[in-house]
Protein backbone atom coordinates (compact mmCIF):
# COMPACT_ATOMS: atom_id res chain seq x y z
CA UNK A 1 0.00 0.00 0.00
CA UNK A 2 1.23 3.63 -0.86
CA UNK A 3 1.86 6.09 1.43
CA UNK A 4 -0.90 7.99 0.11
CA UNK A 5 -3.69 5.02 0.86
CA UNK A 6 -6.66 6.30 2.55
CA UNK A 7 -5.88 7.44 6.06
CA UNK A 8 -9.19 5.54 7.35
CA UNK A 9 -7.55 2.01 6.20
CA UNK A 10 -4.28 2.89 8.50
CA UNK A 11 -5.70 1.40 11.58
CA UNK A 12 -2.55 -0.69 12.74
CA UNK A 13 0.07 0.92 15.33
CA UNK A 14 3.28 1.35 13.23
CA UNK A 15 6.36 -0.87 13.64
CA UNK A 16 9.52 0.05 15.37
CA UNK A 17 11.06 -0.29 12.42
CA UNK A 18 8.36 2.13 10.44
CA UNK A 19 9.05 4.57 13.11
CA UNK A 20 12.96 4.71 12.35
CA UNK A 21 12.78 4.83 8.99
CA UNK A 22 10.54 7.89 9.32
CA UNK A 23 13.06 9.31 11.70
CA UNK A 24 15.88 8.40 9.25
CA UNK A 25 13.99 10.85 6.41
CA UNK A 26 13.77 13.37 8.96
CA UNK A 27 10.02 13.00 9.64
CA UNK A 28 10.44 13.43 13.77
CA UNK A 29 7.74 14.90 16.70
CA UNK A 30 8.83 18.38 16.74
CA UNK A 31 6.63 21.51 19.18
CA UNK A 32 7.50 24.44 17.46
CA UNK A 33 5.93 25.50 20.89
CA UNK A 34 8.52 23.75 23.19
CA UNK A 35 11.40 25.38 21.22
CA UNK A 36 9.64 29.13 21.32
CA UNK A 37 9.15 28.44 25.07
CA UNK A 38 13.14 27.76 25.81
CA UNK A 39 13.73 31.06 23.78
CA UNK A 40 11.24 33.02 25.81
CA UNK A 41 13.20 31.23 29.12
CA UNK A 42 16.94 32.70 27.44
CA UNK A 43 15.25 36.16 27.42
CA UNK A 44 13.97 35.94 30.67
CA UNK A 45 17.25 34.73 31.96
CA UNK A 46 18.96 37.86 30.34
CA UNK A 47 16.55 40.18 31.22
CA UNK A 48 16.65 39.17 34.87
CA UNK A 49 20.20 38.82 35.35
CA UNK A 50 21.93 39.36 32.39
CA UNK A 51 20.61 43.12 31.32
CA UNK A 52 22.34 45.53 33.97
CA UNK A 53 25.35 44.19 33.52
CA UNK A 54 25.37 44.60 29.29
CA UNK A 55 23.98 47.74 29.64
CA UNK A 56 25.85 49.34 31.83
CA UNK A 57 29.21 48.15 29.70
CA UNK A 58 27.80 49.39 26.37
CA UNK A 59 26.67 52.54 28.45
CA UNK A 60 30.81 52.85 29.83
CA UNK A 61 31.62 52.22 26.58
CA UNK A 62 29.49 54.01 24.33
CA UNK A 63 29.79 57.47 26.93
CA UNK A 64 32.94 58.78 25.42
CA UNK A 65 31.17 59.02 22.36
CA UNK A 66 28.38 60.39 23.15
CA UNK A 67 30.25 63.07 25.04
CA UNK A 68 32.41 63.63 21.86
CA UNK A 69 30.02 63.21 19.03
CA UNK A 70 31.07 66.38 17.14
CA UNK A 71 34.31 65.60 16.93
CA UNK A 72 34.95 61.96 15.90
CA UNK A 73 35.62 61.55 12.53
CA UNK A 74 33.21 58.50 11.00
CA UNK A 75 34.71 58.82 7.68
CA UNK A 76 36.75 56.25 4.96
CA UNK A 77 39.60 54.97 7.25
CA UNK A 78 38.52 56.53 10.32
CA UNK A 79 34.95 55.27 10.52
CA UNK A 80 37.07 51.38 10.16
CA UNK A 81 39.19 52.06 12.82
CA UNK A 82 36.90 53.06 14.96
CA UNK A 83 35.08 49.88 14.31
CA UNK A 84 38.15 47.76 14.58
CA UNK A 85 38.86 49.20 17.98
CA UNK A 86 34.80 49.04 19.39
CA UNK A 87 33.84 46.14 17.58
CA UNK A 88 35.35 43.69 19.82
CA UNK A 89 34.17 45.71 23.24
CA UNK A 90 30.56 45.36 22.34
CA UNK A 91 30.83 41.60 21.40
CA UNK A 92 32.71 40.85 24.78
CA UNK A 93 29.69 42.88 26.33
CA UNK A 94 27.02 40.71 24.32
CA UNK A 95 28.56 37.47 23.97
CA UNK A 96 27.05 35.94 27.27
CA UNK A 97 23.75 37.09 26.63
CA UNK A 98 23.96 35.69 23.15
CA UNK A 99 25.34 32.38 23.99
CA UNK A 100 22.96 31.85 26.65
CA UNK A 101 20.26 32.56 23.92
CA UNK A 102 21.58 30.20 21.73
CA UNK A 103 22.44 27.31 24.22
CA UNK A 104 18.55 27.37 24.90
CA UNK A 105 17.29 27.86 21.44
CA UNK A 106 19.87 24.36 20.93
CA UNK A 107 18.44 22.65 24.06
CA UNK A 108 14.64 23.15 22.82
CA UNK A 109 15.47 21.27 19.84
CA UNK A 110 17.76 18.91 21.26
CA UNK A 111 15.24 17.82 24.43
CA UNK A 112 12.79 17.05 21.51
CA UNK A 113 14.70 14.22 19.77
CA UNK A 114 18.76 13.22 19.61
CA UNK A 115 20.76 15.15 16.81
CA UNK A 116 19.74 14.03 13.20
CA UNK A 117 22.03 13.95 9.97
CA UNK A 118 19.48 13.53 6.82
CA UNK A 119 19.85 14.93 3.56
CA UNK A 120 16.44 13.85 2.43
CA UNK A 121 14.16 17.03 3.55
CA UNK A 122 17.03 19.00 0.98
CA UNK A 123 16.10 16.54 -1.79
CA UNK A 124 14.41 19.00 -4.51
CA UNK A 125 10.59 17.53 -4.47
CA UNK A 126 8.31 19.11 -6.97
CA UNK A 127 5.17 19.44 -4.71
CA UNK A 128 7.20 21.88 -2.66
CA UNK A 129 6.89 24.38 -5.98
CA UNK A 130 3.70 23.23 -7.46
CA UNK A 131 1.12 26.06 -7.07
CA UNK A 132 -1.65 23.91 -6.58
CA UNK A 133 0.08 22.03 -4.42
CA UNK A 134 1.16 25.35 -2.65
CA UNK A 135 -2.64 26.02 -2.01
CA UNK A 136 -3.63 22.72 -0.88
CA UNK A 137 -1.30 22.89 1.86
CA UNK A 138 -2.48 26.47 2.40
CA UNK A 139 -6.54 25.62 2.99
CA UNK A 140 -5.35 22.37 4.77
CA UNK A 141 -6.71 21.38 7.89
CA UNK A 142 -3.48 21.68 9.30
CA UNK A 143 -2.98 25.72 8.12
CA UNK A 144 -6.19 26.22 9.87
CA UNK A 145 -5.36 24.14 13.24
CA UNK A 146 -2.38 26.31 13.09
CA UNK A 147 -4.01 29.65 12.27
CA UNK A 148 -6.69 28.67 15.19
CA UNK A 149 -3.79 27.86 17.27
CA UNK A 150 -1.64 31.06 16.71
CA UNK A 151 -5.00 33.37 17.29
CA UNK A 152 -5.68 32.13 20.73
CA UNK A 153 -2.10 31.88 21.61
CA UNK A 154 -2.11 35.76 20.27
CA UNK A 155 -5.21 36.37 22.04
CA UNK A 156 -4.11 35.08 25.15
CA UNK A 157 -0.68 36.55 25.63
CA UNK A 158 -2.14 39.88 24.90
CA UNK A 159 -5.08 39.53 27.71
CA UNK A 160 -2.02 38.01 30.25
CA UNK A 161 0.29 41.47 29.13
CA UNK A 162 -3.17 43.72 29.77
CA UNK A 163 -3.53 41.73 33.27
CA UNK A 164 0.16 42.28 34.75
CA UNK A 165 0.41 46.03 33.21
CA UNK A 166 -3.13 47.06 34.11
CA UNK A 167 -2.14 47.42 37.94
CA UNK A 168 0.92 49.50 36.97
CA UNK A 169 -0.66 51.82 35.19
CA UNK A 170 0.19 54.66 37.22
CA UNK A 171 3.44 53.34 37.14
CA UNK A 172 3.83 53.55 33.45
CA UNK A 173 2.48 57.59 33.11
CA UNK A 174 5.28 58.52 34.95
CA UNK A 175 7.73 56.42 33.70
CA UNK A 176 9.09 58.68 31.19
CA UNK A 177 9.64 61.24 33.85
CA UNK A 178 12.45 59.07 36.02
CA UNK A 179 15.90 59.69 35.54
CA UNK A 180 17.90 57.15 33.57
CA UNK A 181 19.38 54.83 36.17
CA UNK A 182 15.67 54.42 37.81
CA UNK A 183 13.96 53.95 34.49
CA UNK A 184 16.34 50.78 33.35
CA UNK A 185 15.05 49.70 36.65
CA UNK A 186 11.87 49.81 36.40
CA UNK A 187 11.97 48.95 32.49
CA UNK A 188 13.88 46.19 33.95
CA UNK A 189 11.22 45.00 36.60
CA UNK A 190 7.97 45.36 34.42
CA UNK A 191 9.64 43.40 31.88
CA UNK A 192 10.42 40.82 34.24
CA UNK A 193 7.01 40.42 35.55
CA UNK A 194 5.42 40.33 32.27
CA UNK A 195 8.01 37.58 30.32
CA UNK A 196 7.56 35.70 33.48
CA UNK A 197 3.74 35.58 33.07
CA UNK A 198 4.12 34.73 29.52
CA UNK A 199 6.50 32.19 30.24
CA UNK A 200 3.74 30.42 32.45
CA UNK A 201 1.03 30.72 29.86
CA UNK A 202 3.64 29.12 27.58
CA UNK A 203 4.53 26.35 29.84
CA UNK A 204 1.19 24.97 29.58
CA UNK A 205 0.79 25.76 26.19
CA UNK A 206 4.51 24.32 25.56
CA UNK A 207 3.65 20.85 27.31
CA UNK A 208 -0.08 20.10 25.46
CA UNK A 209 1.54 21.02 22.37
CA UNK A 210 4.11 18.35 22.54
CA UNK A 211 1.92 15.93 23.72
CA UNK A 212 -0.11 16.65 20.88
CA UNK A 213 2.43 16.88 18.29
CA UNK A 214 3.89 13.40 19.20
CA UNK A 215 0.42 11.80 18.80
CA UNK A 216 -0.66 13.63 15.78
CA UNK A 217 3.15 12.03 14.07
CA UNK A 218 2.34 8.68 15.74
CA UNK A 219 -1.06 8.72 13.97
CA UNK A 220 0.47 9.62 10.89
CA UNK A 221 2.78 6.76 10.88
CA UNK A 222 0.01 4.17 11.39
CA UNK A 223 -0.30 1.94 8.80
CA UNK A 224 -2.98 -0.53 7.38
CA UNK A 225 -2.81 -4.38 7.45
CA UNK A 226 -1.10 -4.44 3.66
CA UNK A 227 1.68 -2.26 4.81
CA UNK A 228 2.30 -4.38 7.96
CA UNK A 229 2.56 -7.84 5.44
CA UNK A 230 4.83 -6.18 2.83
CA UNK A 231 6.71 -4.88 5.68
CA UNK A 232 7.37 -8.38 7.04
CA UNK A 233 8.07 -9.73 3.78
CA UNK A 234 11.15 -7.10 3.33
CA UNK A 235 12.37 -8.21 6.75
CA UNK A 236 11.45 -11.95 7.30
CA UNK A 237 11.24 -12.77 3.91
CA UNK A 238 7.95 -13.91 1.86
CA UNK A 239 6.29 -17.04 3.87
CA UNK A 240 5.77 -18.97 1.23
CA UNK A 241 9.11 -19.07 -0.06
CA UNK A 242 10.29 -19.45 3.32
CA UNK A 243 8.27 -22.76 3.48
CA UNK A 244 9.13 -23.33 -0.12
CA UNK A 245 12.64 -23.10 1.89
CA UNK A 246 12.07 -25.41 4.60
CA UNK A 247 10.19 -27.77 2.80
CA UNK A 248 13.03 -28.54 0.22
CA UNK A 249 15.33 -28.92 3.36
CA UNK A 250 13.16 -31.46 4.91
CA UNK A 251 13.13 -33.24 1.57
CA UNK A 252 16.78 -33.00 1.40
CA UNK A 253 16.88 -34.62 4.56
CA UNK A 254 14.04 -37.42 4.25
CA UNK A 255 16.80 -38.38 1.10
CA UNK A 256 19.95 -38.35 2.62
CA UNK A 257 17.98 -40.66 5.87
CA UNK A 258 16.71 -42.74 2.98
CA UNK A 259 19.78 -43.55 1.85
CA UNK A 260 21.49 -44.78 5.11
CA UNK A 261 18.33 -47.40 4.88
CA UNK A 262 20.36 -49.75 3.09
CA UNK A 263 22.92 -49.77 5.45
CA UNK A 264 20.78 -50.50 8.17
CA UNK A 265 21.16 -53.98 10.49
CA UNK A 266 17.67 -53.90 11.05
CA UNK A 267 14.32 -52.42 10.71
CA UNK A 268 11.52 -52.76 13.43
CA UNK A 269 8.34 -51.97 12.71
CA UNK A 270 4.99 -51.31 14.58
CA UNK A 271 4.44 -53.00 12.00
CA UNK A 272 2.50 -50.29 10.10
CA UNK A 273 2.44 -46.64 11.85
CA UNK A 274 6.02 -46.69 12.84
CA UNK A 275 9.51 -47.64 11.57
CA UNK A 276 13.17 -47.55 13.12
CA UNK A 277 15.83 -48.23 11.43
CA UNK A 278 19.46 -49.46 13.59
CA UNK A 279 22.56 -49.97 12.42
CA UNK A 280 25.45 -51.78 14.51
CA UNK A 281 28.73 -52.84 14.16
CA UNK A 282 31.27 -54.59 16.26
CA UNK A 283 33.14 -52.13 18.01
CA UNK A 284 30.24 -49.82 18.23
CA UNK A 285 29.33 -48.91 22.08
CA UNK A 286 25.34 -48.84 20.74
CA UNK A 287 23.00 -49.12 17.94
CA UNK A 288 22.57 -46.06 16.20
CA UNK A 289 19.13 -44.77 14.58
CA UNK A 290 19.78 -43.91 11.30
CA UNK A 291 16.12 -43.85 10.17
CA UNK A 292 12.82 -43.34 11.38
CA UNK A 293 9.18 -42.24 10.28
CA UNK A 294 5.84 -42.88 11.08
CA UNK A 295 2.67 -43.69 8.54
CA UNK A 296 3.84 -42.87 4.85
CA UNK A 297 7.74 -42.35 6.05
CA UNK A 298 7.42 -45.66 7.45
CA UNK A 299 6.10 -47.58 4.79
CA UNK A 300 8.89 -45.99 2.28
CA UNK A 301 11.89 -47.15 4.74
CA UNK A 302 10.31 -50.62 4.82
CA UNK A 303 10.37 -50.61 1.16
CA UNK A 304 13.57 -49.71 0.63
CA UNK A 305 14.77 -52.05 3.20
CA UNK A 306 12.27 -54.95 1.35
CA UNK A 307 14.84 -53.72 -1.82
CA UNK A 308 18.17 -53.99 0.10
CA UNK A 309 17.50 -56.95 1.66
CA UNK A 310 17.78 -55.25 5.38
CA UNK A 311 15.37 -57.59 8.10
CA UNK A 312 12.39 -56.36 8.91
CA UNK A 313 11.32 -57.23 12.78
CA UNK A 314 7.91 -56.44 13.97
CA UNK A 315 7.57 -54.97 17.51
CA UNK A 316 5.05 -52.34 18.22
CA UNK A 317 6.25 -51.63 21.54
CA UNK A 318 9.96 -51.42 20.69
CA UNK A 319 9.00 -48.87 17.74
CA UNK A 320 7.28 -46.73 19.61
CA UNK A 321 9.49 -46.19 22.23
CA UNK A 322 12.18 -45.92 19.96
CA UNK A 323 10.41 -43.39 17.49
CA UNK A 324 9.21 -41.69 20.69
CA UNK A 325 13.01 -41.54 22.92
CA UNK A 326 15.00 -41.23 19.55
CA UNK A 327 16.68 -38.77 17.14
CA UNK A 328 18.14 -38.97 13.62
CA UNK A 329 21.80 -40.04 13.79
CA UNK A 330 21.39 -40.64 17.47
CA UNK A 331 22.20 -44.05 19.32
CA UNK A 332 20.02 -45.84 21.24
CA UNK A 333 18.93 -45.04 25.21
CA UNK A 334 20.21 -47.39 27.33
CA UNK A 335 17.13 -48.20 28.62
CA UNK A 336 16.55 -49.87 25.15
CA UNK A 337 19.33 -52.13 25.25
CA UNK A 338 18.06 -54.97 26.49
CA UNK A 339 15.28 -55.10 24.37
CA UNK A 340 17.41 -53.70 21.16
CA UNK A 341 20.11 -56.38 21.80
CA UNK A 342 17.40 -59.19 21.70
CA UNK A 343 16.17 -58.03 18.00
CA UNK A 344 19.66 -57.68 17.10
CA UNK A 345 20.60 -61.19 18.00
CA UNK A 346 17.90 -62.35 16.78
CA UNK A 347 18.77 -60.74 13.26
CA UNK A 348 22.22 -62.31 13.35
CA UNK A 349 21.46 -65.86 13.94
CA UNK A 350 18.83 -65.06 10.78
CA UNK A 351 22.57 -64.07 8.62
CA UNK A 352 24.21 -67.19 10.68
CA UNK A 353 21.53 -69.81 9.56
CA UNK A 354 21.58 -68.19 5.82
CA UNK A 355 25.30 -67.92 5.76
CA UNK A 356 25.13 -71.96 6.37
CA UNK A 357 22.43 -72.76 4.20
CA UNK A 358 24.12 -71.65 1.11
Amino acid sequence: MSDDSDDSEKTEDPTQKRLDDAQEKGDIPKSQEVSAWFSLLGTALVVSFLAPSMVKGIASLLKGFLEHTDTIAVDGGALVFLLEITGPEILGVVALPLLTLLALAVVGNVIQHKPLWTAERMKPKLNKISPLAGVKRLFSKDSLANFLKGLVKMTTVAAVVFMVLWPERDRLDTVVFRETGMLLEDVQELAVKVIGAILALMTVVAGLDFVWQRKKWFDKQKMTQREIKEEYKQSEGDPQIKAKIRELRIQRSRNRMMASVPKATVVVTNPTHYAVALLYDEGMGAPQCVALGVDELALRIREVAKEADVPIVENPPLARALYASTELNDYVPEEHYAAVAKVIGYVMQLRKAKSWRT
